[in-house]
C-alpha cells in the first residue's frame, strides 16, 4: 500500500478535562448514537487497555473495519477495510487543566496526490469538527453531572414539597419540571401521567432528548433503553434502572401533583 500522505491537521482546545477525553476515546458504544449523522451501527471485535477494534456501519450504507490503538499520550484510528482503507488519523492529547485539553489531529491518507490532498483535507477537518463538537457537549454534561451523582442516585426525600402541575386533563406533556432540586419529565402513558428522571443512569445522558417507542426510552448517547412503567433497563441492560422519580398523584380536585413516593 502506498505511503500515507498528510492531507490536513486540526488543532483545538476541548472544554473538558483529559480524564473525560480518554474516557470518550475508549467509549466505542456511543459512535452510532451520539454520532448518528456519521455512523449507523457498530459491532465490537476486540477491546483492551490499548484500544479496540470494530466494524462500523456508515451513514452512507457502507461498512468499514476500524482499529483504535492508544500509544502513550496519543492514539491512532486506522481504517483496516472498506472506504479509506489504509488511512490513519493520529490524535495527540495535552492536559491543560481540570476542564481543558488540547488536541492535535493529523489525517494521513494513502495514494493521494498533492492536488487531491488539498481537496480532501477540508472534508476531514469538517467531519472532525462536528464529531468533536458532539463529543465535547457530552463530556461537559457528564462532568457537570458527575459532581451531582450522589444526589441524583439517592432516594427522594419523603418530605419533599409537592409540585402542582395543574388540572390533570390540561397538563401539556411532555413537561420538564424540577422536584426536590432534581430534573424530571412528565409524560403521558395512555390516560395516565408518569414522571421520570431526565438523567440516564448509565452515563448521565439527557433522557429529555430520548426517543420513546413501545413504552420505552432510548438514551441518545448510547441507545440504552428503559421501560417507562417499571423503570428497568431493557434487553441486556436489565441491571440498570431509571433514577428515583416522584409519583404523579391526581387529587380529588382533579389537579395533578408530583409527590415524593418514588417509582424507581
Amino acid at each position: 500500500m502506498p505511503e500515507p500522505r498528510e492531507v490536513a491537521r486540526y488543532t483545538r482546545r476541548i472544554g473538558a478535562g483529559i480524564e473525560r477525553v480518554w474516557e470518550n476515546v475508549r467509549d466505542w458504544e456511543h459512535l452510532p448514537w451520539l454520532h448518528r449523522a456519521s455512523f449507523r451501527s457498530i459491532a465490537l471485535e476486540d477491546e483492551g487497555e490499548r484500544g479496540w477494534r470494530a466494524r462500523l456501519g456508515l451513514a452512507n450504507g457502507r461498512e468499514i473495519r476500524l482499529e483504535l490503538a492508544i500509544e502513550g499520550a496519543r492514539y491512532v484510528s486506522r481504517t483496516l477495510e472498506g472506504d479509506g482503507a489504509g488511512s490513519e488519523i493520529w490524535t495527540s492529547l495535552r492536559e491543560i487543566d481540570d476542564a481543558h485539553t488540547d488536541i492535535e489531529v493529523a489525517f494521513l491518507v494513502p495514494g493521494v496526490s498533492a492536488d487531491a490532498a488539498v481537496k480532501l483535507g477540508p472534508a476531514y477537518v469538517q467531519l472532525y469538527t462536528r464529531l468533536w463538537d458532539e463529543d465535547e457537549s457530552m463530556m461537559q454534561r457528564r462532568a457537570a453531572l458527575l459532581a451531582r451523582r450522589a444526589e441524583l442516585f439517592a432516594p427522594l426525600p419523603t418530605d419533599a414539597e409537592s409540585v402542582d402541575l395543574g388540572p390533570a386533563a390540561h397538563v401539556r406533556a411532555p413537561l420538564d419540571v424540577e422536584f426536590a432540586g432534581r430534573p424530571y419529565r412528565v409524560a403521558r402513558r395512555g390516560d395516565a401521567l408518569v414522571a421520570y428522571s431526565r438523567v440516564c443512569p448509565h452515563w448521565l445522558g439527557p433522557l429529555a432528548d430520548a426517543a420513546e417507542a413501545d413504552g420505552a426510552l432510548a438514551c441518545p448517547w448510547h441507545g440504552y433503553r428503559f421501560d417507562l412503567t417499571g423503570g428497568r433497563g431493557c434487553g441486556e441492560h436489565t441491571r440498570l434502572r431509571l433514577l428515583p422519580a416522584p409519583r404523579v398523584e391526581i387529587g380529588a380536585d382533579g389537579r395533578a401533583r408530583l409527590v415524593g413516593t418514588t417509582t424507581a
